[in-house]
């Protein structure tokens, strides 16, 4: 496969708030450049009226913030819609807004303003204002000073990943957030977490605890915070260029059920950020294929120097001591609620697994192959924080992973560890414990949720899974009746990358008797 085509693959996962898009349709104004806003399927005055409606509860709250993270749900939604959105937003949805003259009106107006630059909302807001409408309780935190407090980063010593990290403080209240950055995706941000600032010092703790329990030194740096936005806003940056590039039908599924989606962060820490001095460098730019090329170089020079490592030490590192086993006279194991994401492709393809905590590494594989239909024809390894595990191997470095148990390499919500399937594919997924839930009189495990089908064996990696998706939707491509041949399929149609049903992996894993 050419770089070329790689390089066009590049993008990241989906934005929340699809829903919100579609139905911010005014027909009074130029529609924005989404298929959303042509697919006629909602009346533009409707979601207006809705819009304004689901403000009632801001007029009850004493919290801005609930009122900020309110218009970040409604304007992270508008990073699908393209340039016309501004255009639509000015001239159409916050004059319609402004029209109801109700104080759930103001408090939508009031709020977007907040986190939103470039648009009528505060011109609008101060007309409801004039004429007597009783503004929400927070309307003057809004107006506080935002300060800032110390702005740290926390890197792994390869150079892979870092946390951004720093809380703000307004009219007493404090909040922090957590940036993920992945240097190994163009520098892109991976993940936002906000927290309540008294959590600041756990929140710490546990970026240096993960690393100790990786093996690693976490290296922490302040930051000035003129740096910190620099940095922040590179990695939003390069995160909104990859979803720029996304298939818009497909944002739907990314944000995170039980809490706040990365987009609608994205929002909120964009607004904090402008409260910082301007960067004295200029903004960094996202060059995807100098960064595709940099990074097969690092790989290069990483697979190099662990060769040399493993070489020298005639192994892997163990890692930390395994924590004990549970006995098999004590109470039963709990349900670990597992995500298991295929890295690196794009659309996501993952899975959402319930199974006992106690279960073997050894079986964890399994379900993997069946939940993924991937046909256990490869070398697989499992990568923790206590070492490497598989088919025991001296030369990989691997033990035996049938005598070792989920719960003993995660320990609880948060923990997160790699599986790979076929070392020349290389098919790599990060697998994090989502919950821990009460063991129900069901049978175990089962899938609950995912997306998309798996990519066929040796096909080449998420890379030659992303050509043959290419190839195959292009009936005129040279190489097209050779893919469909060596797939055996009769049709392009009967190849379909999108299908995905939890209820038939479910039957697969019970009549495996994996249950």
């Amino acid at each position: 496969m050419s770089p070329e085509s790689r390089r066009r693959k590049r993008a990241k996962p989906s934005r929340s708030g699809q829903q919100v898009v579609r139905r911010a349709r005014p027909a009074e104004v130029d529609q924005c450049d989404c298929p959303a806003c042509s697919d006629g399927a909602y009346d533009p005055q409707s979601f207006i009226d809705d819009l304004v409606a689901g403000a009632a509860d801001l007029i009850k709250t004493d919290d801005p913030v609930e009122a900020e993270l309110f218009a970040a749900t409604f304007l992270s939604a508008g990073d699908l819609a393209g340039e016309g959105f501004t255009e639509a937003l000015n001239e159409g949805m916050l004059p319609a807004v402004a029209e109801i003259g109700t104080s759930e009106a103001l408090a939508v107006l009031l709020a977007i303003d907040s986190v939103q630059e470039g648009t009528v909302a505060a011109a609008a807001a101060q007309r409801l204002l004039d004429e007597g409408v009783a503004a929400p309780s927070w309307a003057g935190e809004l107006r506080q000073p935002v300060r800032v407090g110390p702005c740290r980063r926390f890197a792994d010593p390869a150079g892979s990943a870092s946390m951004l990290v720093c809380a703000f403080e307004r009219a007493g209240r404090s909040y922090g957030f957590v940036v993920h950055v992945d240097h190994l995706d163009c520098d892109a941000a991976a993940d936002i977490v906000l927290f309540p600032a008294d959590a600041l010092n756990e929140v710490v703790s546990t970026i240096q605890q993960n690393g100790r329990r990786a093996g690693l030194t976490i290296a922490e740096e302040l930051l000035d915070p003129a740096e910190f936005r620099w940095q922040v806003e590179r990695a939003l940056d390069a995160r909104a260029d990859h979803d720029r590039e996304r298939d818009p039908s497909e944002f739907d599924e990314e944000s995170d059920e039980d809490g706040l989606g990365y987009h609608l962060l994205a929002v909120l820490l964009r607004a904090r950020i402008r409260t910082l001095p301007e960067p004295t460098r200029p903004p960094a730019q996202h060059d995807a294929r100098q960064t595709t090329l940099e990074l097969l170089e690092m790989m290069t020079q990483i697979a190099g120097q662990a060769q040399q490592i493993q070489t020298r030490a005639g192994r892997r590192t163990a890692g930390p001591k395994l924590p004990a086993k549970r006995k098999k006279s004590g109470p039963a194991a709990p349900i670990y609620q597992l995500k298991v994401s295929l890295r690196g492709a794009k659309p996501p393809i993952w899975r959402r697994l319930e199974l006992p905590a106690d279960t073997s590494l050894a079986d964890l594989h399994d379900i993997i192959q069946v939940a993924f239909g991937w046909d256990d024809s490869h070398l697989h390894g499992f990568e923790t924080a206590y070492g490497d595990f598989g088919v025991a191997d001296r030369e990989l470095g691997h033990r035996a992973d049938s005598s070792v148990t989920l719960e003993q390499v995660a320990a609880g919500v948060g923990d997160r560890f790699r599986y790979t399937y076929d070392f020349g594919d290389d098919w790599a997924h990060e697998i994090v414990v989502e919950k821990v839930l009460s063991r129900q009189p069901i049978a175990y495990p089962r899938c609950t949720g995912g997306r998309r089908a798996a990519p066929p064996e040796d096909c080449g990696g998420v890379w030659g899974y992303a050509e043959l998706v290419e190839v195959l939707s292009d009936p005129g491509h040279p190489e097209h009746g050779d893919r469909l041949e060596w797939l055996g399929l009769a049709s392009a149609a009967d190849f379909q990358p999108a299908r995905f049903d939890a209820t038939e992996i479910t039957r697969a894993l019970t009549e495996g008797g994996h249950g």
